[in-house]
């Protein structure tokens, strides 16, 4: 356990025992690593991160006020590992619980850039992913076009897919709501990228940069703050 900030003792040990009984119910094996963080004042939200590994690593985060945030966090592990187990189908919808992190703000800072080689996958395989890693998006590169790409939740939509370059449909993957973006990619510097995430309050931008052409994915940490989600330069397999 990892405590940033003011987080109660209680809660601290409530988080403890009912993330410890959620494993045990699902027999998931090893130690999982969770940490808390009381989010911008000693009054604001706590946000709840739980990492395990479980034929590779698995992520849930919820950010609640203090007293709801573990029961939340616990309801949303329960149900992860409930799909993972094979007990529930793969997710084509977004959950409720946990709205995605947008709102119009002033020009945040981009306080952490992360040079990344995306995987070569298809959508499905992609949506899978992002819901592994609890993602509200997932950067990769769609092996079905050779594209950069974006998978992210799309409210009442279901799912929806973003290339840089090309909006023609992806391959059938059964009855998998897939919704195709048709908007072209705007190409942005990074700095142009995170004025516009903000004024639009978006909860993340996928956009190309002028220098490498590349994909790459803005979003909005839960400290109100951005990351930056960097491809490596080697263009992708077509």
């Amino acid at each position: 356990m990892v405590v940033a900030g003011a987080v109660p003792a209680w809660e601290i040990e409530r988080a403890e025992q009912v993330i410890e009984q959620i494993l045990d119910r699902h027999r998931a094996g090893g130690v999982a690593r969770v940490r808390m963080t009381r989010l911008r004042s000693p009054f604001g939200p706590i946000l709840v991160q739980i990492d395990h590994d479980l034929d590779g690593r698995v992520r849930t985060q919820v950010a609640a006020p203090s007293g709801a945030a573990v029961t939340a966090a616990a309801t949303r592990l329960d149900r992860h590992l409930q799909r993972l187990d094979g007990f529930t189908a793969l997710r084509w919808w977004s959950e409720p619980g946990r709205p995605p992190l947008a709102c119009p703000s002033e020009t945040r800072p981009i306080l952490r850039r992360k040079d990344i080689r995306p995987r070569h996958c298809d959508p499905r395989a992609a949506v899978a992913a992002m819901d592994r890693m609890d993602y509200d998006a997932h950067l990769f590169i769609d092996s079905e076009s050779g594209q950069d790409a974006v998978v992210y939740w799309a409210g009442p939509r279901g799912v929806a897919l973003a290339r840089r370059r090309g909006t023609y449909p992806a391959r059938a993957h059964g009855d998998a709501p897939l919704h195709i973006d048709p908007r072209k990619i705007r190409t942005l510097t990074d700095t142009d990228a995170a004025v516009l995430l903000c004024e639009r309050g978006l909860p993340f931008l996928f956009f190309s940069d002028p220098v490498h052409r590349r994909g790459r994915l803005l979003y909005r940490r839960y400290d109100g703050d951005l990351g930056l989600l960097v491809p490596n330069s080697a263009p992708p397999a077509q």
